[in-house]
């Protein structure tokens, strides 16, 4: 059986056609900023994996997404990407592949997913697991006891959003002080401008940082500190044993890792956290992908369904 995977990042759009067996058998991506608008970067991607892998081969289409997402309606608001506001990704992408199902999760959920079925945990099942991807954003996406989770609307796991610095800067979402404020590769570049660092971009200051400019150095100690605070949170809340970290500014490996295994070690007083584990994607780039895929192979699991909201409480009424 073979499904088409898309990864919808803040800054590209990727996707694979993929085989039962997590075998790639086509990939294509996609720079937004390239394409004219996400709709067009959408149809290119879609039409490039159907010219190498015919449109009747493929039985389902699975989609990780940046975030908020409304799975349910099938909806996307990607917060870097602003001409998607309460877009029906899921709809538009039927309009594409008529006849097939189409599933729909978080980007960092997928990247979980993925590494759960072909990556990091594959060797240990029981594992309780938390992806992020640090990137353009910061997001995450969980799997519980063996069980992938999204939550009622289709948003778990979204730790980019926790606040980790109450006098913080204001973050994209409009709360303060988010670990996206901090940790992101947009937010660590501004935050090194401001201070004298003249470079580009994150991939740049990720350079500067290894050779041990002090300022680009400073840059990964602060996101290093503020994912190391989101972490130890989620451990203390969710009784992790493993966290895996995937993104481009992830992919800077020592520069961010050093630190982020020292702040966690510093931190990490209790216990039942002690055992965490936290390491690089072990998939790289292919892990949404392949989340994407697992999600659109498992369309009739219970577990990759969004449990419905809770009613209301009656005005008053005591939880």
């Amino acid at each position: 059986m073979n499904v088409l995977a898309i990864d919808i990042g803040g800054t590209k759009i990727a996707a694979a056609a993929v085989n039962s067996d997590g075998r790639i058998l086509a990939r294509h991506e996609v720079l937004l900023a390239a394409a004219g608008s996400p709709d067009r970067a959408l149809t290119t991607i879609i039409e490039a994996i159907l010219a190498r892998v015919p449109a009747d081969e493929l039985q389902g289409v699975g989609i990780g997404s940046a975030g908020p997402l409304d799975v349910a309606r099938g909806a996307v608001s990607p917060i870097n990407i602003p001409a998607w506001r309460d877009h029906l990704l899921v709809d538009a992408v039927a309009a594409l592949l008529p006849d097939r199902p189409v599933r729909l999760a978080g980007d960092a959920q997928c990247m979980a997913l993925g590494e759960w079925w072909r990556g990091a945990a594959l060797d240990r099942r029981s594992e309780t697991l938390l992806g992020i991807v640090v990137s353009t954003g910061v997001g995450g996406g969980w799997v519980l006891d063996g069980v992938p989770y999204l939550g009622c609307t289709g948003n778990a796991g979204h730790i980019g959003h926790i606040a980790v610095d109450l006098d913080g800067d204001r973050c994209s979402c409009g709360s303060f002080g988010c670990v996206e404020t901090i940790a992101s590769g947009p937010s660590m570049t501004a935050w090194a401008r401001r201070r004298g660092w003249n470079g580009s971009d994150a991939r740049a200051l990720a350079l500067a940082a290894a050779e041990g400019h002090p300022i680009a150095v400073a840059a990964f100690g602060r996101a290093a500190d503020a994912l190391a605070t989101a972490i130890l949170t989620a451990a203390v809340l969710m009784d992790l044993d493993r966290v895996v970290i995937g993104g481009g500014v992830a992919a800077a490996g020592s520069v961010l890792f050093g630190p982020l295994g020292q702040a966690v070690a510093d931190r990490n007083c209790l216990p039942y956290t002690r055992r965490l584990r936290i390491g690089p994607t072990t998939l790289g780039r292919d892990a949404g992908l392949l989340g994407a895929a697992a999600l659109a192979l498992a369309p009739s699991s219970p577990a990759l369904v969004p449990h419905p909201p809770h009613p209301p409480h009656p005005q008053g009424a005591s939880l």
